[in-house]
């Protein structure tokens, strides 16, 4: 004969640990965290080291004479400094 016994659930965190998911938590969108998969380079962090190191990367581009990959780039980082604008008129409201 086998005896049953009730197993006790956990959750993942205890309780007051996992603070990222608490309902009605203020975040502020220019701490969080990118990782962008870029035409040939893995860039992370929040979206102005993002944007920076595209901007980086398209102005050696241009100076190796590569103005293909460098318009890539400036695109890139333009789309990261939307996402600033956004945070900031996100931040403003």
């Amino acid at each position: 004969m086998r005896l049953t016994q009730k197993k006790r659930w956990r959750t993942r965190q205890p309780s007051g640990q996992n603070k990222r998911f608490e309902v009605g938590r203020e975040h502020n969108p220019l701490n969080r965290l990118y990782e962008s998969n870029g035409p040939d380079v893995k860039v992370r962090g929040p979206a102005a080291i993002v944007a920076e190191k595209y901007l980086q990367l398209a102005r050696d581009a241009q100076a190796s004479g590569d103005l293909i990959a460098a318009e890539g780039f400036l695109q890139h980082a333009e789309h990261y400094n939307r996402v600033i604008a956004a945070a900031h008129e996100q931040i403003r409201h």
